[in-house]
């Protein structure tokens, strides 16, 4: 790149840097702004258009074009030229405008004749903000050094616009990060909270894009990518030490960091952008989001995890340059509510119960984040589209856990609303608590019993609030996931016995370990398989690494000393499958019997049915199995064959479809014939309409989180489990693909008032 080049890239940005620090309101800076940049590059326009929303976007400041097109001239994204570039995030450059794909005619500009055209987007970090534009009347295409100097000045633009200096009147110029916003996610754990934002991660703020001195930027530079070096490299050297001959994936990974700390190609570039006239950190940034644009583009997952390992490492610079680590000084406000882009169960389980709510950008409904969010009754959205990069530490959000929908900075209208909600959710769980001693009994004298899913200790005091009868799932590999390595058999035998204590005799099933799948443990090798959820997993996983199975079960023997014992193994796909697992168990007993250790007073073993294979199972593993659990999370995803972690699918199929109720009732059947206890355990046991019809189809164990037990026994109690039953009956016969439209509306009717029960 010539000098000469760089000095004039240098001069403009020292000009603009004066321009924007000059006391002056948003509309004067960017007039005088476009002014600046026609006039530094000899062309007749500049142009700035800025979103006004997500969809449209202003012509705010011009030089060149009719001054009355301003704040008059609109576009939708991807009308036009610029609303090409808009959509894209890619510059267009052309010689001919006129004759250009997409080029959209504006009468009221005057830039008919205008032949060349250079239109960059105004982005920060992936995040598209406007469209900066100039144009010249004679024909030619502008040169790569003028296309990299615009570009430049557009990443200063996009620095500014996100600190405020171009706010104005009209909401292309209205300040950023005041205005109410929504968004929609998915929903990871029901429930609604009021409170502030906390950001797991505050974004790192450039407030220094021009550089004073370019030298004293590169030394900056290169000092803090020498210090970001050494630390993947005492990272990698650490991994090399503890990680298993097999451990590929984390290796690669720290491989991947490693390159790109030392790509040549990566340094180049932000050397020529700081000799251009940037700062260390807008170098580093104006890197960053063209890495994020890119990821956008790229259909191919490797490529893209490898752009997003290179985002991370930006990010990791930047904390370096600026010293803007976790710990800002910000004390974390009333009633947070957690923001993130992902986190991890551990780290999560360090803010606990003191979190109102959880918004996460990415993650699933499957995840660790999730599992610990709905074993601490937290209220989380998931997949919430770019809320780190809008919302601010103390934010009024509200968050509808059950309908995935966040509202940021909202309306009085809103939040009136939203309260009224939670006031009627916080009147009828006052009603619930009413019914906790009572017992889930229909209207026809049908009895059954709720049970509750746990997995850390802290859910424990909720058996007695919920009026829960037992645990009918501990999930036991949050204890696994929640730490570095696997836990010591003592550490566990202290957990479970705690465990024990707490639940004062009720009854607690302890699923082994169920990893694998969505489940990966921090330190045990991720497994590179096209389909997870039919992989090695859970049981299968136990069989073929009896190690850590025996570990554990070891210790669920010495907690339960003296107690009642009950275990279930997940995941069983064939009878051969339980039959070790129990034998697994029956002699990890009988070796603590001989080396003189308490045992349980009593065992049962019991089998997580989650495989349509093992509904057609032989009769011999009904009767070897000492209770069953209708593991239904899984049964219906291997069921439908829909994944339930993809939003396109899952929703499409309902439980209360017939045939899905035909499979429980043939589960119920097969059951009853030989006299073994059955429960259905997952989200839908939880949900009070489903759960009444699996009542109605001979279900007599539902197991679910605490906060469902309530609304489910509410309901039961106040309707004729039979009479539901015909309903079903009639609809089933009927021909009718699902039963809910007819369930509900015979629920409508026949239905008591809760004052009745």
């Amino acid at each position: 790149m010539a000098e000469s080049q760089q000095s004039d890239s240098r001069k403009l940005l020292v000009k603009l840097r004066e321009t924007l620090a000059a006391a002056s309101e948003g509309q004067e800076r960017l007039d005088r702004i476009t002014s600046l940049i026609a006039n530094s590059l000899g062309v007749e326009v500049c142009s700035i258009y800025l979103f006004r929303d997500k969809e449209t976007l202003e012509l705010c400041a011009t030089e060149g074009l009719n001054p009355e097109a301003v704040h008059q001239t609109r576009m939708r994204i991807g009308e036009g030229l610029v609303g090409r570039v808009a959509k894209s995030g890619t510059p267009i450059n052309t010689s001919d405008a006129p004759s250009t794909a997409g080029f959209r005619y504006m009468p009221e500009t005057g830039e008919e004749v205008f032949s060349s055209f250079l239109g960059v987007p105004i982005q920060r970090l992936g995040e598209n903000l406007g469209v900066l534009v100039i144009q010249s009347r004679d024909p030619r295409e502008f040169s790569a050094d003028e296309l990299y100097g615009i570009e430049v000045v557009a990443m200063v633009l996009a620095e500014m616009t996100e600190l405020g200096a171009f706010v104005g009147e009209g909401a292309a110029m209205s300040a950023r990060h005041q205005h109410p916003a929504t968004f929609q996610g998915t929903i990871g754990q029901e429930g609604a909270a009021e409170g502030h934002i906390w950001l797991h991660e505050p974004r790192v703020v450039v407030t220094n894009p021009v550089a004073d001195d370019p030298d004293v930027e590169l030394t900056r530079l290169t000092d803090a990518v020498e210090e970001l070096r050494l630390k993947v490299d005492e990272l990698l050297a650490t991994a090399q030490i503890t990680a298993k001959p097999k451990d590929k994936e984390q290796m690669q990974v720290l491989e991947a960091y490693r390159m790109f700390a030392n790509s040549k190609g990566w340094m180049r570039r932000m050397e020529e952008d700081i000799a251009r006239g940037l700062s260390a950190e807008a170098a580093v940034e104006k890197e960053q989001s063209a890495a994020r644009a890119r990821m956008s583009q790229v259909p191919d997952a490797y490529l893209r995890e490898r752009l997003h390992d290179l985002d991370d490492l930006s990010n990791r610079l930047l904390r370096i340059l600026t010293g803007q680590g976790g710990e800002t000084g910000a004390e974390m406000p009333e009633n947070p509510i957690l923001v993130a882009t992902n986190i991890g169960p551990g780290e999560l389980l360090e803010y606990g119960r003191g979190l109102r709510g959880i918004i996460l950008e990415e993650g699933s409904v499957a995840s660790h984040a999730a599992i610990v969010a709905r074993a601490l009754a937290i209220p989380l959205v998931l997949q919430a589209g770019r809320i780190a990069t809008e919302a601010l530490n103390g934010d009024l959000v509200l968050v509808d856990g059950e309908h995935g929908t966040i509202h940021l900075r909202p309306e009085e209208s809103i939040i009136g609303a939203f309260r009224d909600k939670m006031a009627m959710e916080a009147e009828q769980q006052e009603r619930y608590h009413s019914l906790r001693d009572k017992p889930a009994v229909g209207l026809c004298g049908t009895e059954v019993t709720l049970h509750m899913n746990a997995g850390l200790m802290a859910d424990l005091p909720s058996l007695e609030n919920s009026g829960a009868e037992g645990v009918g799932l501990f999930r036991t590999e949050l204890q696994f996931l929640t730490v570095s390595k696997v836990p010591r058999r003592g550490e566990l035998v202290n957990t479970y016995s705690r465990v024990m204590d707490a639940a004062k005799g009720k009854r607690i099933v302890f699923r082994t370990l169920d990893i694998g799948s969505d489940k990966v443990l921090p330190y045990m090798n991720p497994l590179d398989e096209p389909n997870p959820a039919l992989g090695w997993r859970a049981i299968r996983v136990g069989l073929d690494k009896p190690g850590v199975m025996r570990m554990q079960l070891q210790a669920l023997i010495r907690a339960a000393a003296g107690r009642n014992l009950s275990v279930m193994f997940p995941f069983i796909a064939q009878q051969d499958e339980f039959r070790d697992a129990r034998e697994m168990l029956l002699a990890e007993i009988e070796r603590e019997r001989k080396l003189g250790h308490d045992l349980p007073t009593d065992v049962e073993i019991g089998a997580m049915l989650e495989t349509p294979s093992m509904v057609f199972a032989p009769r011999q593993f009904f009767e070897m199995a000492d209770f069953i659990s209708i593991g239904g999370n899984d049964l219906k995803q291997l069921f439908y064959a829909a994944d339930r972690e993809n939003e396109r699918v899952r929703r499409r199929y309902d439980t209360l479809n017939v045939s899905f109720l035909n499979l429980i009732e043939e589960i119920v059947t097969r059951c009853a014939e030989v006299g073994t206890p059955l429960s259905f355990c997952g989200e839908d046991a939880g949900r009070p309409i489903e759960a009444a019809c699996f009542t109605a189809l001979g279900m007599r164990n539902l197991s679910m989180r605490p906060a469902s037990i309530g609304p489910v026994k509410n309901l039961i109690r106040r309707i004729n489990v039979q009479e539901l039953r015909a309903c079903i009956d009639d609809v089933r016969l009927s021909g009718e693909q699902s039963v809910r439209a007819d369930v509900v509306n015979w629920l409508s009717r026949n239905r008591r008032s809760f004052h009745d029960v």
